[in-house]
C-alpha cells in the first residue's frame, strides 16, 4: 500500500521544527474487527494479567512505558492516566506482570457512542517481547471492547505492534507524525 496521508498540510513541518517541535517515528493508522483480537494466548509461567486503577499500579505502568518507549521516566504522563483514571472516562489500563514487575501494559479507550474503541500505549518490556504477552494485553483489552459493545478497534502503532495488528487482518489506512516539543 502507498503511504496514505489523511493530514498533509503544507509548510507544517517545517513550522513545528522552527517551534522546536521534533517529529518522532510514523506510526501507521490501524483499524479492524474487536472480534478478531481476542483468542486465548498462552501466557509465560508466572506472568498475569490485569486491570489496574489504583495510583501505585498506575504510575509503574507508566514508568515502564516512558522505558520501553526510550524517554525519561516522567511525572507528567503518571498525572495525566491517574486524572483519566479519576474522571471515569471508560478508560482502561491493562498491564502484565511477572513476580511484581510490570512487563507489558496497554490501554483501552472506548469513543463514546459508536461501535469503535481505540488501543494505546502497548509496550513491552525488551526481554519480554516474542512470548505472546503483548498478544495477551491486546486480547484482554478487546475481550473488554466486545463487553462495552464495540466492534472495531483503531490504533495508532509503530513499526514493532503494526505486524502484530496485521496478521490478525487490521488494515492500515493512514499514517501520522507524532512530533514532541522539547524544551
Amino acid at each position: 500500500m502507498e503511504n496514505p496521508r489523511h493530514d498533509h498540510a503544507p509548510g507544517l513541518h517545517d513550522a513545528l521544527l522552527r517551534s522546536g517541535f521534533e517529529p518522532e517515528e510514523e506510526e501507521s493508522i490501524m483499524i479492524g474487527r474487536v472480534a478478531s483480537l481476542i483468542s486465548a494466548v498462552p501466557l509465560p509461567p508466572g506472568v498475569t494479567l490485569r486491570k489496574v486503577a489504583a495510583e501505585a499500579d498506575v504510575r509503574a505502568m507508566s514508568a515502564m512505558q516512558d522505558e520501553v518507549f526510550g524517554g525519561q521516566v516522567s511525572d507528567e504522563n503518571a498525572e495525566a492516566l491517574l486524572r483519566r483514571v479519576a474522571c471515569g472516562d471508560g478508560m482502561e489500563l491493562w498491564v502484565a506482570e511477572h513476580q511484581g514487575l510490570i512487563v507489558s501494559a496497554g490501554r483501552l479507550e472506548p469513543v463514546p457512542g459508536t461501535d469503535f474503541a481505540g488501543i494505546w500505549g502497548g509496550a513491552t518490556r525488551e526481554e519480554w517481547r516474542s512470548q505472546g504477552i503483548y498478544r495477551a494485553v491486546t486480547a484482554a483489552r478487546a475481550q473488554s471492547a466486545v463487553k462495552l459493545g464495540k466492534k472495531f478497534i483503531h490504533s495508532d502503532s509503530t513499526s514493532y505492534s503494526r505486524p502484530i495488528l496485521e496478521r490478525y487482518g487490521f488494515l492500515r489506512v493512514s499514517t501520522t507524525t507524532p512530533y514532541c516539543w522539547r524544551r
